[in-house]
């Protein structure tokens, strides 16, 4: 039921979206065939975003074998994703076919809000993620349990929140953001007003502290954990190929065969993270450069590649559960049964069907999250 409402509220945007370039249109020049695509074009990477957000987090619900530590930052991930597809994403769409902004000054504050809030919850949720990766692959199992409590997973998961609270709604909502730009910006807003347009220009201390916290600092520790983790698993990697040289006759006992599986995983892992962190700087590092640049060569970058980082960035919402869809076993496994209406065939394909590794899957998730990111 909640998937329909949502389903259902997003058509109505969807087609006020529609209605609102037909509108626009009819009062001014015949529909163009690049609105048209434009428009066909953004509803395809909205619908996209939520259909795959709404995937993983009723996947995560119904699957007991996604409940783990490291899934509870990828449901809270895919339901800030969502939140990006209907109440940003939307808004942005209807402004850039018809480019105006018919929703009042107050709205236009509330939108941008909801925007740098989401996008920087999204991030700082990859960035909690990259680091529970961390303490799992690189950390020995007692380690990793005394680091990644259920207290410590929620405290992080509170942080992933509130965190961008104190760059999106208190700063926009005051106008700190504009401090000491007023003159350009009422430049910006020359020939029209806040009912017709919805700028955000941000002054330098604003676009400083901003991408360093949505961006530049989650980088940063996304990196360190990521190149902790490329030598751990490059390690493992070459411990593999050691036993799978020691002799032709298959590795026997419980021990060998859980310390091979668990070693399996984790380089699974840490392949999936790389890809999961190149689309992410690959959607996100223009927009947040050009974020920093812009207030230091006096706001001259234009609108169009404005728009374009941003959309760019959106992407990245609708990314990740294609990435789990496509990279991940368990994941893939839990999407068949839901698309398929929980069809027995895909059940028994079960994500740790490794043959006489069977026995010991279990223990290769030795540290409770194994399956999260395989």
């Amino acid at each position: 039921m909640i998937a329909l409402s949502v389903f259902v509220f997003f058509c109505s945007l969807l087609d006020d979206l529609l209605n609102t370039v037909q509108q626009e249109q009819q009062q001014e020049l015949p529909i163009s065939l690049e609105a048209i695509v434009l428009t066909i074009f953004l509803s395809i990477i909205i619908i996209m975003t939520v259909f795959g957000n709404l995937l993983v987090m009723v996947a995560l619900c119904k699957d007991r074998h996604l409940r783990k530590k490291t899934n509870y930052f990828i449901v809270s991930l895919a339901f800030a994703d969502l939140l990006v597809a209907l109440l940003v994403m939307p808004f942005a769409a209807i402004e850039l076919t018809t480019g105006q902004w018919r929703y009042g000054e107050i709205f236009c504050l509330v939108r941008t809000s909801l925007d740098v809030l989401l996008t920087t919850a999204s991030i700082l949720h990859l960035c909690c993620i990259a680091l529970d990766r961390y303490y799992a692959i690189c950390c020995q199992p007692l380690v990793y349990r005394h680091k990644m409590t259920p207290v410590r997973v929620a405290v992080m998961l509170s942080g992933c929140w509130l965190i961008p609270t104190f760059i999106s709604f208190l700063p926009i909502m005051q106008s700190w953001n504009a401090i000491g730009i007023e003159d350009i910006e009422r430049r910006a807003l020359a020939g029209g007003s806040n009912d017709t347009s919805c700028v955000f220009l941000v002054n330098r201390p604003y676009a400083l502290i901003c991408s360093a916290v949505a961006f530049y600092v989650p980088l940063a520790l996304m990196v360190l954990a990521y190149q902790r983790i490329y030598v751990t698993a490059m390690t493992h990697v070459r411990q593999i190929e050691t036993l799978q040289r020691a002799g032709s006759a298959p590795v026997t006992g419980v021990a060998p065969l859980i310390t091979l599986s668990r070693m399996r995983v984790e380089t699974k892992a840490a392949k999936t993270l790389a890809i999961i962190m190149g689309c992410f700087c690959l959607c996100w590092a223009p927009f947040f450069i050009t974020n920093v640049v812009d207030p230091f060569i006096h706001y001259s970058v234009p609108w169009q590649l404005w728009t374009a980082w941003l959309w760019l960035g959106y992407i990245n919402s609708g990314l990740n559960p294609f990435l789990y869809a496509f990279l991940n076993r368990a994941f893939r496994r839990a999407f068949l049964l839901i698309l398929c209406c929980g069809d027995e065939r895909y059940a028994r394909q079960g994500s740790c069907s490794y043959g006489h590794t069977h026995r010991v899957c279990s223990a290769a998730s030795v540290n409770g999250t194994s399956m999260g990111l395989r």
